[in-house]
């Protein structure tokens, strides 16, 4: 099994996680004082990427001079991709505030691999083999089955609105890949998850906190950053091992068929034929995802 499939599942894993934790905080807290507290999950990673070997690693070979130039570039795609997601959640918490579903709101908002996927292939001119290019269709439509519940509605007046985190969303994913390729994924990860420092203490500052907050509460949103932020490092460890951008990305977005088993086991709730199909559309997907095309031999080599 590839390097990069098993931090993607990893991603997946971690992702499913968090996903429930944040059904678990409920209306405690609002949406964007509930991302800018979780910023204490995340500041315990970016200390294990200062403190990593690799943290100054690059993907190159190439003399001293040119080292620094791919560190900076990846620095700067790897905060850039962590402002535009910062900037996608301000824009998705806005949709919220609009009175709009949250059960239509995530659903939709979801499908933003739809947007790496066609960047990746039309910029980074990355190929998919037609194995792939199956799994990925059948990605495709496992995200829909299994985040998008509610048909009526998707087309109303907020979708302008829904489709900016979207956009940012898709094309910060764009840009975690190309981090990639010119540093470590520990410093592309220290560089993405510092951005989220900043906009949280502004978030705070400008939300007060309630009373009284329980013990419990400051577990689960400290739980829900440290899986977000683990989560992203497994994405970027995938990427910075040779993964591709419009594979990784939808593959990552399954992360609901881990939430779903564990909220029927722990949550007792019930799953209808909608996320029973999703589920298995999301296991055959990943399978197709993973068999990479076979690259020919060398020439002048013996098998």
């Amino acid at each position: 099994m590839s390097r990069w499939l098993l931090w993607t599942l990893l991603a997946v894993t971690s992702w499913g996680i968090w996903a429930l934790l944040g059904k678990l905080i409920g209306d405690t807290f609002s949406p964007a004082l509930t991302q800018a507290l979780s910023t204490l999950g995340i500041l315990p990673v970016i200390l294990l990427m200062i403190f990593s070997f690799r943290l100054s690693a690059t993907r190159t070979n190439s003399d001293k001079n040119n080292q620094k130039v791919y560190r900076f570039r990846g620095a700067l795609f790897g905060l850039g991709a962590g402002i535009l997601t910062c900037l996608g959640n301000v824009a998705y918490y806005e949709v919220l505030n609009q009175g709009t579903k949250a059960a239509t709101v995530v659903p939709l908002t979801a499908l933003y691999p739809v947007v790496t996927i066609l960047l990746a292939v039309l910029f980074l001119k990355e190929r998919l083999s037609y194995v792939q290019f199956a799994g990925l269709a059948l990605s495709l439509c496992a995200i829909y089955l299994l985040n998008v519940q509610q048909e009526q509605g998707v087309l109303s007046s907020w979708l302008l609105v829904a489709l900016i985190p979207i956009g940012l969303w898709g094309v910060a994913g764009v840009l975690l890949k190309v981090a990639t390729n010119n540093i470590s994924g520990e410093l592309a990860t220290f560089w993405f998850l510092s951005a989220f420092v900043p906009i949280g203490l502004y978030i705070l500052l400008q939300n007060p906190l309630p009373a009284v907050i329980s013990p419990a509460k400051w577990l689960l949103v400290f739980a829900l950053g440290f899986t977000f932020a683990i989560g992203n490092f497994a994405l970027l460890a995938a990427f910075a091992n040779n993964g591709k951008a419009s594979v990784i990305t939808p593959l990552a977005a399954l992360y609901p068929a881990v939430s779903i088993p564990i909220a029927i086991v722990l949550l007792h709730e019930r799953v209808g034929w909608r996320e029973m199909i999703g589920i298995a559309l999301a296991l055959i997907s990943a399978l197709a995802l993973s068999i990479e095309p076979r690259k020919p031999a060398a020439a002048g080599v013996s098998t």
